[in-house]
């Protein structure tokens, strides 16, 4: 059951709202012409959804900004801003701080160490990881749907991440995990109602 926020969105959320609208202005969804910042407005919302509060709805907004738009010095900017709660949980989920690509580790230790780190995530980030991943499931879901119905059979839908569907699922498989473990969050049943569904889909490429 959906936990209803409490209390009304102030002007720091509609500052975070609107910055966030311009730092991502021009980056489009991965293979789709949709704005990136949908992506981060339904993050926002499912943390709302699922109890979350102001700060932890701006991590919500601002939770792709260092990674994407900047690195460290969007990291600072964003404490400046809102604060050493919202910098944390953005930097709880941030892997990478736009290395070069020829320095960065390799995807599966990048993404290893990651979940490691998640194991003594906190309950804001939490929150703020779980509604992430659980919209980032929904989209590759509804890709893989309307590829299906055009005759298709996914996997042009799992090459735009560039690794296998089963890497991508061993990745949600890992993180649904450490926070079944470590105590999940309101939004952790759809996590796994999501996870199963994709599962599921992804067995269309084995047959």
């Amino acid at each position: 059951m959906t936990v209803m926020h409490q209390g009304p969105l102030g002007p720091r959320f509609k500052e975070a709202l609107a910055w966030t609208i311009e730092l991502h202005d021009t980056q489009p969804r991965k293979g789709s012409k949709i704005p990136y910042a949908a992506h981060l407005l339904s993050v926002a919302a499912l943390v709302l959804e699922g109890g979350g509060d102001e700060d932890q709805a701006i991590a919500g907004l601002l939770h792709d900004a260092a990674e994407d738009q900047g690195g460290q010095r969007i990291l600072d900017e964003i404490r400046t801003r809102f604060g050493d709660r919202v910098a944390r949980i953005v930097h709880g989920c941030t892997d990478s701080f736009g290395e070069d690509p020829r320095r960065k580790p390799e995807w599966r230790t990048r993404k290893e160490a990651h979940v490691r780190e998640l194991e003594t995530a906190d309950a804001d980030l939490r929150l703020v990881y779980t509604a992430d991943k659980i919209h980032n499931m929904r989209d590759t879901l509804s890709g893989l749907h309307r590829d299906f119905a055009h005759g298709g059979d996914g996997s042009a839908v799992w090459a735009l991440f560039r690794k296998p569907a089963e890497d991508t699922l061993w990745y949600y498989r890992s993180m649904a995990e450490v926070f079944r473990r470590t105590g999940g969050s309101a939004l952790q049943a759809e996590m796994e109602r999501q996870l199963a569904a994709l599962e599921d889909a992804a067995g269309a490429l084995k047959h």
